[in-house]
């Protein structure tokens, strides 16, 4: 961030755009999740010294010459916002309900203006007066934040049938087992848990699984389950495990460090999209890993075979033989970083072992 930020001033740029910039790559990093564990204890502090900054920009003089019109202008960015972002959020398939929500909450006036208000002054775009009419403007605005999130709130209160409940991990009995995603994976992982006896907390970010799952029964909590703040309220400390059981291929061992760091005595169970991802997560020997559809397809394997007529227990040697060969290519491709190492140990390749197993 602080080399962003000297580059942007070096070239004659705002270094708080080099900042922003470092933050927004950042922020799609796979280092996301532990920046935000380490920021987490200062966010109070760096909140209260952005809202001081912002306070000692504000040039009480501008408003106080003209009032009606300073807060008219206010009162106009805010509506002029809410019409726009209702709009999008209407366009991409929101209701009108989440849709008004989310545009009260967005519709003040970007803390970054003030930053292109100073750099327009400097550039001599605009004149000093109208920078400090502009800032007085956005200030005003912000303001309007708490009064708009009591209004949002209440309209999120008012939670019809269509409405989704919505509840933080905080709100959750202790569990032993944690699972993050509910979808077709995460269901079947939960009833076996919960019919072995253990208590589980369920979490996922899909409103429409949480909505899904409530129909049926299920009590799943909203939030990222990634994030360590989140799991942390969740009860991830005193939990014997934490299922990963999310569509996600991007999450990695790399990824799931500040899990680790944060819950050393919780056991951590990943669902792996592809092979590819299974190889990046055997990256820590301490997670344990399922694909999948590997399970799966080899079920279905073994029930065709069963259909052709094959007896038992070559069913079972072939299986073995392929859970062997696949550890082994698993294993070499690994150790090699190439995803064509240990091709010689797939069944039918062009360099595959012979290996064919007939009834007598």
């Amino acid at each position: 961030v602080c080399v962003s930020a000297a580059v942007m001033q070096a070239i004659g740029v705002s270094p708080a755009l080099g900042a922003f910039v470092a933050g927004v790559m950042l922020a799609d990093s796979p280092y996301r999740h532990e920046l935000e564990a380490d920021i987490d204890p200062f966010r109070s502090i760096l909140l209260g010294l952005f809202f001081l900054a912002v306070g000692m920009l504000l040039d009480v003089d501008v408003i106080l010459a003209q009032p009606l019109f300073v807060a008219s202008l206010a009162l106009g960015l805010v509506a002029v916002k809410i019409t726009v972002i209702f709009a999008l959020g209407r366009f991409f398939g929101l209701k009108s309900k989440q849709s008004i929500i989310m545009a009260m909450l967005l519709s003040q006036g970007g803390e970054f203006a003030f930053v292109l208000f100073t750099a327009a002054q400097q550039a001599l775009l605009i004149e000093p007066e109208a920078g400090s009419l502009f800032g007085a403007v956005v200030t005003l605005s912000m303001a309007t934040t708490p009064f708009l999130m009591i209004i949002a709130g209440k309209l999120a209160a008012r939670s019809g049938k269509e409405d989704v409940q919505l509840d933080d991990p905080a709100l959750a009995s202790q569990a032993n087992v944690i699972i993050v995603g509910h979808g077709r994976f995460g269901q079947q992982v939960s009833q076996i848990m919960q019919a072995a006896g253990r208590s589980v907390t369920l979490i996922d970010i899909n409103p429409q699984t949480i909505d899904l799952s409530s129909d049926f029964g299920f009590k799943v909590f909203y939030g990222d389950g990634t994030r360590v703040d989140l799991l942390k309220r969740a009860g991830g400390e005193d939990a014997q495990a934490i299922f990963f059981c999310i569509d996600d291929r991007y999450v990695t061992a790399e990824s799931l460090i500040p899990v680790r760091e944060t819950f050393p005595r919780t056991k951590l169970f990943v669902r792996a999209f592809d092979r590819e991802q299974a190889l990046k997560l055997m990256e820590d020997d301490g997670i344990s890993i399922m694909r999948e559809v590997f399970e799966s397809s080899i079920r279905m394997s073994a029930d065709a075979l069963k259909y052709f007529g094959t007896d038992r227990e070559v069913i079972l040697d072939i299986i073995s033989e392929f859970r062997r060969r696949d550890r082994s290519r698993l294993k070499a491709q690994f150790n090699s970083g190439d995803m064509h190492a240990g091709t010689r140990h797939s069944f039918g390749g062009d360099d595959s072992d012979d290996y064919l197993i007939t009834q007598d």
